[in-house]
């Protein structure tokens, strides 16, 4: 530390002339750090400083993943709404056939009525999906500091993801993601704390020294003023403190083993997510060719049992079955696609993020 504090004044005795006097003082004190107590401070400090870098990263990935789920919820919805509305219309026309049939007496009154409330249910799912699709849009705008507006976005099918992914994902990996970089600062303070507390045990010694120009020396006066140059040393052992500190030993001590467990347990739930995140791309695609195979069958289904129903051999209940397992097939196909999507980013949130975090020097 450094100290500039110059000093004056002037002093008259019974009405004499007055006695002018002036002191310009620098004084420096610097503390020879022996036992690490001061570099320790800093180091711990800058490992905090580093934690609050590795929380800003951790803010960034979640935005860009929320973004990116987001509008890939957009293209699935504009799927399912366009599967919902071509069934409404395969239902309008159903509702208008089997009409003209009771008409001909082919066909009661109830068959009617069935086929009607499917056709509402439907209709509902529309209108409830167009919904979905205006909620979405204004939040993704939200999400990106704008008014509300149309989205563009291409479709669900054209968006491309790695087609391999890795089986497994080693360790180093994981040490890319914000939290456990903050975990880790966070235990390096820790270490550093302990360190401090520890040097609070051991003496401090200081060394101080005063060069100014004076021209008060004692109880004279002098003009002009003279050098002063004076210097001194500083040993400060604890005594009376010596518990107190001993004892923020041991509470930086546990502070320390409790900062080692939460940097494990975070290493732990890292790979658990980065496991889940690939259990779930794999299965989404192994079960695409299932549904894939699934709604080509119920589709051929449909194709009969209109027919039947057409020549009589068959009633509207099977028909009615046959057509929501289609509709019901087709959305989860385009769920699993989306899944599929969503475990891809999600996967990318838990590696940490594509973004590279600032080098702190």
């Amino acid at each position: 530390s450094f100290t500039l504090a110059p000093q004056g004044g002037v002093s008259s005795f019974d009405n004499s002339k007055g006695t002018w006097t002036y002191n310009l003082p620098v004084t420096a004190s610097w503390e020879i750090d022996i036992f690490s107590r001061l570099r320790n401070g800093k180091l711990r400090n800058k490992a905090l400083y580093y934690q609050s870098i590795e929380y800003r990263q951790a803010v960034r990935t979640q935005l860009i993943a929320t973004t990116a789920n987001l509008y890939f919820t957009l293209c699935m919805l504009d799927e399912q709404y366009a599967i919902a509305n071509e069934t409404a219309s395969a239902w309008r026309e159903a509702v208008d056939a089997i009409r003209a049939m009771k008409d001909a007496g082919m066909a009661t009154e109830a068959a009617v009525a069935q086929n009607e409330a499917a056709y509402y249910s439907v209709e509902t799912s529309v209108k409830q999906l167009a919904q979905s699709i205006s909620e979405t849009e204004n939040s993704l705008c939200s999400l990106l500091a704008q008014t509300p507006h149309k989205i563009e976005r291409g479709s669900l099918e054209s968006q491309r993801m790695p087609a391999d992914l890795l089986i497994g994902v080693p360790v180093q990996l994981l040490s890319r993601r914000p939290d456990v970089r903050r975990a880790e600062y966070s235990l390096m303070s820790a270490y550093y704390a302990t360190a401090e507390a520890r040097s609070a045990l051991y003496p401090q010694i200081t060394l101080s020294g005063t060069a100014g120009w004076t021209n008060s020396a004692g109880s004279q006066i002098i003009n002009p003023g003279k050098l002063l140059l004076s210097a001194a040393g500083q040993l400060l052992q604890p005594i009376f403190q010596a518990g107190a500190n001993r004892a923020r030993v041991k509470i930086a001590k546990a502070q320390q083993q409790e900062a080692m467990l939460a940097y494990e347990q975070t290493i732990l739930n890292a790979g658990q997510e980065v496991n889940d995140a690939l259990t779930a791309c794999q299965t989404a695609r192994e079960s695409a060719a299932l549904y894939d195979q699934q709604v080509a069958s119920l589709r051929r289904a449909v194709e009969s049992t209109e027919l039947l129903m057409q020549h009589g051999s068959t009633t509207y209940l099977e028909v009615l079955t046959a057509r929501q397992s289609l509709l019901s097939a087709q959305l989860q196909q385009v769920a699993n696609r989306f899944t599929e999507l969503q475990s891809v980013v999600t996967l990318y949130h838990a590696l940490g993020g594509g973004r590279e975090t600032e080098t702190a020097q």
